[in-house]
Order: C-alpha cells, then sequence, then structure tokens
C-alpha cells in the first residue's frame, strides 16, 4: 500500500492509465508477432486446440522427408535398371552380329560380351542409397511410413539381379555374373567355357545365338517387369507426399485461424489506446493541478 494519500480521482486516472499500458503492450505483442493468442493466457482453448494443429503438423513435417527419402530410394534402383536395360541390349547386339563375324572376330565380341557381363553385375552392386540397396539380396526391404496414428505405410522387398540359376528375379536363368572375371555361364547353350567363340565350321551352329538372344531378351522382359513395379511404387510415395504436404498446410491454416490477429484491428486498437494513454495523462494531470490550487490557497 502506498504511503501517499491521492484523491479518488487520481486513482481512477492512474488506474485507468495502467489498464491502457497493458492494453497497449498485449497489443503491441500482438503486431510484432501477428498472433492474438500467444500464450495460454491469452485464450486456453484456442490456444490448446491449435497447439494440438500445429504439433501434428510437426509429426507430419517428419513423415515427409522419410517419403521423400523412399522416393530418392527407388529412383535410384529403377535408374540402375534402366542402365542395365541399356548394357544387356548391348549384349543382344554383340550376339546378333557374331552371327556372321569370322572365329577371330567372335573372340573380341567374347571379350566385350563378358566385359559388359561384368559391369552389370558391379553396376547392381553399387545402387545403394544410403546402404540399402533393393536390387541385389532379396532380404533388402524398403518400408515407408505415411501414419503417425496408423500403421498404414509402403514395403517394397528387394530382387536379386545377381541371383543364381533358377531365381525367377534374376537377370538370367542362368549362372551369374561374378566379379572376379568369371564370365556368365552359358554351358546350358552348348556353347564351349562359357563363350561363344566357335559356333561350328563356317559358321553351322549360329543357331545357337538365338538361344542366347532368347535367353537375353528374357533378361530384358523382366528388367522392365522390375522397372514397372519400381515405377508403381515410386507412384504412390509420390501421391502420398503431396497428400502429406497438403495436409500439413491444412493444419497450418488450420491453427492460424484460430491463433492470428487481425492486424487491422490491432493497428486501429493501438491508434486508440495511444489517444486514451494521453487523455489519462491529461486527466492527472488536471487532479494534480487542482491540489496544487488547494496549496496555493494554503499559501
Amino acid at each position: 500500500m502506498s504511503d501517499i494519500a491521492l484523491t479518488a480521482a487520481q486513482r481512477t486516472s492512474l488506474l485507468s492509465l495502467q489498464n491502457t499500458q497493458s492494453l497497449s503492450e498485449r497489443t503491441q505483442t500482438r503486431l510484432s508477432t501477428g498472433r492474438a493468442v500467444n500464450n495460454v493466457v491469452d485464450d486456453a482453448v484456442n490456444f490448446f486446440r491449435a497447439k494440438s494443429l500445429t504439433d501434428r503438423a510437426a509429426d507430419f513435417d517428419l513423415k515427409k522427408a522419410e517419403i521423400d527419402q523412399g522416393i530418392s530410394t527407388l529412383n535410384t534402383s529403377l535408374q540402375a535398371i534402366e542402365s542395365i536395360d541399356s548394357l544387356v541390349k548391348q549384349m543382344k547386339g554383340i550376339v546378333e552380329s557374331a552371327r556372321s563375324q569370322s572365329t577371330t572376330e567372335r573372340k573380341s565380341s567374347t571379350t566385350q560380351f563378358e566385359e559388359i557381363g561384368k559391369q552389370i553385375y558391379q553396376l547392381v552392386e553399387d545402387a545403394s542409397y544410403q546402404g540399402l540397396n533393393l536390387i541385389n539380396s532379396t532380404n533388402s526391404t524398403l518400408d515407408v511410413s505415411f501414419g503417425t496414428r496408423t500403421a498404414s505405410k509402403l514395403q517394397v522387398s528387394g530382387i536379386d539381379l545377381n541371383a543364381t540359376a533358377g531365381d525367377t528375379d534374376a537377370l538370367f536363368t542362368v549362372t551369374v555374373f561374378t566379379n572376379d572375371g568369371d564370365a556368365i555361364n552359358v554351358s546350358n547353350f552348348g556353347l564351349s567355357a562359357g563363350s561363344f567363340t566357335s559356333f561350328g565350321d563356317a559358321n553351322s551352329e549360329v543357331d545357337k545365338a538365338n538361344d542366347m538372344i532368347q535367353v537375353l531378351d528374357k533378361g530384358i522382359e523382366r528388367l522392365r517387369g522390375h522397372a514397372a513395379t519400381l515405377g508403381s511404387n515410386v507412384a504412390i510415395l509420390q501421391t502420398r507426399l503431396d497428400f502429406t504436404n497438403n495436409y500439413v498446410n491444412e493444419l497450418t491454416v488450420g491453427s492460424d485461424k484460430l491463433t492470428l490477429a487481425d492486424l487491422n484491428e490491432e493497428g486501429a486498437n493501438l491508434v486508440a489506446l495511444q489517444t486514451r494513454q494521453q487523455l489519462g495523462i491529461q486527466s492527472l494531470s488536471i487532479s494534480g493541478q487542482q491540489q496544487q490550487a488547494v496549496l496555493g490557497l494554503i499559501g
């Protein structure tokens, strides 16, 4: 309690000034932050409703990053398969050319054929994104979660293009290319030592090239099937990413509707409060002048 006695008029003016100052500070805060609700004291109901929306938007922001990384993982595998498709077509071209080549020329073609095979093997092994390779192991799995309160997700199982004979996911239905210099084993074509240096005297066994081309064509078919599957999964993830972007935006807009201030209104309020503050100061000054007048009479 103040030791100084104030008149009722002075106390009224002072309280009015204090209230005006408080309102002025609140208005200035709203203008500087752009929000009418900055803490729970401003509006408890809207504060917590907005916070719930903001928290959910933050959760889905994390999901956006996960989905985006999933797209990159699939695109890496897809681009690798497209490159392998191109290499297999080169192999097919070499075999087709070998039909009309001399024995010496076919030896050179064999070297090219085997080199491309090793490059395919290495490309498959190199197609990794953040440690995950979806085309060199059936044990590899990509899991992308879409929600925070549901089990909605996309799971993509890996394939093994460097698998052994009999694996339907493998690039060829014969023993694979390896990284140690061995060539593809095409002994089931009736070719010696896995090469096609000789198609018989005077090219009498060039029909074996047709068998090899058939296997290469089947390899290309499998590659395109895998590419279609990966492309479909990329489309799914892109759709979910677009939805998540829009959803986060709607959550943010909804939160803003509960908390944002009308800057035009707050600007008008500030002008009015400044005017009221000046009037309050004048009123307090007039009350003080009255006391000075009494003091003058006493003197």
